[in-house]
């Protein structure tokens, strides 16, 4: 973390100083992150062996494989965000169809499973619209300051444009002020522009209080893994391409020539009895190398927390089985819900209270966030044990059981609406003596009788 004292005025020597320690985390640490991510991994980049040894160089993107998993488990289904305030819901509503948020909050958990933290930006258009975006901290950063809490201080994001010259700009919690990096920092604007919201515009999110990447704990183990899955490989080739041993008489051009392209050896004579013909083999490290690769996998998948849903066996766990299975992803994700709610309530809070609002400046607080994991689900399994709960807990206790109910006190209020519609019908079926079930029975023989 970056941390300023509250009352610090930025200058350029400062913000220069700051860029250059966030450009020596992104080097060390953030551009390693996301090339893991994307299967650049450190077995591509070691040094070339000799030329006559195999030198497969095998990637198994296991942080990708991590870090989608554990994403379309958190927030496969879409964060819904409800208020008890029906215009406080339509505006909530608006602005996220607006910026497409339900994609830019998936983007922003994956950046945080990746990095250990993500950023938001907020801004308003040239339709005098809010907007939210994304960024990861390779091209942003935020400077907190020192006290208890760590408020954010400033905010600080940096590109570079289709020329390679870098530019940025830096926001604090009255203005937004832009700069030039190449070729000497310098400001690009006489003073600081106002953002009219009512504190800094960007918000940090993080995947823990540590703010450590998913799969950044087990990056050496996958590196040892990829390198003795290689190893198995260069063995395969070994074998394949072993070599010829002859002793015991010398092999001429031509012969060699021949049984090269025809695979026949016959030689004759009489010390032919004495010749050594066989391949040389180089000793097999295979139940080795597959006790290591199997120790390696499931350390893997232990010390990250995310199952490995691709186990022939997961499948066929039942409901029960499953959550335990699951449950070291559930805490993950129950800490990562927690943190996401925390950002999300400072998103709305900055946004509510900017001039372009349409509801209240306070109205954020209102708001209830759910967060469905997508975890699969046996229907019949939940109606059975809903069936059994009838009579000894409550229809709202109930129907929580069920799954495919996504809001328990509508579906009642749709059950109750529906008991009170038969109820009338009954009623009115009774008052105007419309026929029953016998009587229409009745009737029906009746007209039968009279056809015959």
């Amino acid at each position: 973390m970056f941390i300023l004292p509250r009352e610090t005025e930025m200058t350029l020597p400062l913000l220069q100083e700051f860029l250059d320690k966030h450009r020596r985390e992104v080097n060390d640490r953030y551009k390693k992150l996301k090339a893991a991510y994307e299967s650049d991994h450190d077995i591509l980049h070691q040094g070339a062996k000799p030329a006559y040894k195999p030198d497969n160089r095998i990637v198994v993107n296991f942080p990708k494989y991590i870090t989608d998993t554990m994403n379309g488990f958190f927030i496969g289904n879409p964060i819904k965000t409800v208020a008890d305030d029906e215009a406080v819901s339509d505006f909530v509503e608006y602005l996220d169809q607006y910026n497409d948020q339900d994609d830019n909050n998936a983007e922003l958990s994956k950046i945080c499973s990746i990095f250990g933290k993500g950023y938001e930006m907020y801004y308003t258009d040239e339709n005098s619209e809010l907007c939210i975006t994304y960024l990861s901290p390779i091209e942003a950063f935020m400077i907190f300051d020192d006290s208890i809490i760590e408020r954010p201080l400033f905010f600080v994001r940096r590109y570079t444009d289709r020329n390679n010259i870098e530019y940025g700009s830096i926001s604090d919690k009255y203005g937004v002020r832009n700069f030039k990096v190449t070729g000497g920092l310098k400001w690009l604007d006489d003073d600081w522009q106002q953002h009219y919201f009512s504190d800094l515009p960007a918000t940090e999110y993080v995947e823990n209080a540590e703010r450590q990447g998913i799969f950044e704990p087990i990056l050496s183990m996958v590196n040892s893994y990829n390198k003795a899955l290689s190893e198995k490989a260069n063995d395969v080739d070994y074998f394949a391409d072993a070599y010829l041993k002859v002793l015991g008489t010398v092999v001429e051009n031509e012969d060699m020539q021949h049984i090269r392209d025809n695979r026949v050896v016959n030689f004759v004579g009489e010390d032919a009895e004495k010749l050594i013909v066989e391949f040389m083999d180089k000793p097999s490290s295979d139940t080795t190398q597959e006790n290591l690769l199997e120790r390696l996998e499931r350390l893997i998948f232990n010390i990250s927390m995310v199952a490995n849903i691709s186990d022939e066996n997961f499948g066929a766990s039942s409901g029960i089985a499953l959550k335990y299975k699951l449950q070291a992803m559930s805490n993950l994700e129950k800490t990562k819900e927690r943190k996401f709610t925390s950002g999300m309530n400072r998103r709305y809070k900055l946004l509510f209270g900017h001039p372009s609002s349409k509801v209240a400046a306070d109205a954020w607080i209102q708001l209830h966030y759910q967060f469905t994991p997508n975890i699969p689900n046996n229907l019949l399994e939940e109606a059975q044990i809903a069936a059994q709960m009838e009579g000894t807990v409550s229809k709202k206790t109930q129907l929580k059981v069920l799954s495919i109910v996504d809001n328990v006190d509508s579906e009642i209020e749709a059950l109750e609406e529906e008991s009170s519609a038969l109820q009338q019908a009954a009623v009115q079926n009774t008052a105007f003596g419309a026929p029953t079930a016998e009587g229409e029975a009745a009737q029906a023989d009746e007209v039968l009788n009279n056809e015959q």
